[in-house]
């Protein structure tokens, strides 16, 4: 009789942890509707969906074992509302290059971390060189760095480009077609990042293609002032690192917000269908996603393939650069390309026009 109690109040204890698991689940995938200024508990639960969505795929497991069909169907039911969010992150392709040779205006984006504030210019020619070889019509540079030594790289890059737009110092648009009026787009003083849009004619037809920085995340700089306090002597205890980067974090969320809600007024504005590209610094199905997507179409969740990751460093899992597109056109590919020469990844999108 002890052994069935016992039994029983296991069984119990593991039906509530599946249904708060669920509960969480289903508050990080409605966590990019929170605005993280109102709401950061419910936004922070986006970031944490992946190991939510594993721990309930091993409580699924773990009912299906025990052949508790009911219970089982709590975790089975919610998984199903995670394919959503899963196709942001993973694509199969059922019928690979189908669209291959389809043909289109081919848009690249690449935060290019200022070429590693080089002096010769051999990173800016080697990116380059990868933009004649992918016949990229449009290319979205984040972190631009004019000068590299003695090199004026608009000067090297137009050989191939032949417009170019320029925001501010850091965020360039280049184009084999002709631009016909581009615009800054200020973020405010608070901030070092910025948006730029550039109106593009492609064949007679008219489109803005947006150019995008989001701010950081701030983790880095806050990782480096620690580590120069602990240099200098400084107590610098476990609890207040997780403060310094918990503040750090969640202050960047807000700053994102505020420029998200910038950039989609500027692209409803816009009179030409829009291509948006560039660096958010945030995942998939966060408020920063779901506020510049908007209703425009994710072109790695239409015509994406397999798993797709941008940031070049830690373990290479996060989305962080996106091409999005107005409904009128159609994606045909989309994909990245490993190299080494920034913290990102250059992303390629075809676009039927």
């Amino acid at each position: 009789m002890g052994k069935l109690a016992v039994y029983k109040y296991l069984s119990f204890m593991m039906l509530v942890f599946t249904v708060l698991v669920t509960a969480f689940v289903f508050f990080g995938l409605f966590g990019g509707y929170s605005n993280p200024a109102t709401g950061t508990a419910m936004a922070l639960l986006v970031y944490a969906l992946p190991l939510l969505i594993i721990v309930e795929a091993v409580l699924l497991l773990f009912w299906l074992i025990r052949r508790r069909w009911h219970w089982a169907a709590i975790p089975a039911v919610t998984l199903l509302c995670c394919l959503p969010y899963l196709g942001t992150i993973y694509q199969f392709s059922l019928f690979s290059g189908a669209d291959e040779a389809r043909t289109g205006v081919k848009v690249a984006t690449y935060n290019v971390a200022r070429f590693g504030r080089e002096i010769n210019g051999a990173k800016a020619e080697s990116i380059l060189s990868i933009m004649r070889r992918q016949q990229a019509d449009i290319l979205c540079v984040q972190e631009y760095q004019e000068n590299s030594g003695d090199t004026v790289n608009s000067g090297r890059f137009k050989s191939y480009f032949n417009h170019s737009a320029m925001g501010f110092e850091d965020m360039m648009v280049f184009s084999r077609h002709p631009i016909v009026a581009s615009q800054i787009i200020d973020f405010g003083p608070n901030t070092n990042n910025s948006g730029m849009w550039a109106d593009i004619d492609i064949n007679g037809k008219v489109i803005r293609v947006f150019n995008i920085h989001l701010q950081t995340t701030g983790i880095n700089r806050t990782q480096r002032q620690l580590s120069k306090q602990a240099a200098q002597g400084s107590v610098v205890d476990n609890s207040r690192i997780l403060r310094s980067l918990y503040g750090s974090y969640t202050y960047g969320m807000g700053i994102r917000a505020q420029q998200a809600d910038l950039v989609k007024a500027e692209i409803e504005n816009s009179p030409h269908p829009v291509i948006v590209c560039g660096d958010f610094n945030d995942v998939p199905y966060s408020y920063v996603y779901r506020t510049v997507k908007g209703d425009l179409v994710d072109g790695f969740k239409e015509c994406g393939k397999g798993l797709m990751y941008t940031f070049n460093e830690g373990k290479k899992l996060v989305r962080i650069d996106y091409i999005f597109h107005s409904e009128s056109m159609e994606g045909c590919t989309y994909y990245k390309e490993d190299v080494n020469y920034s913290d990102h990844l250059p992303v390629f999108m075809n676009i039927s026009l």
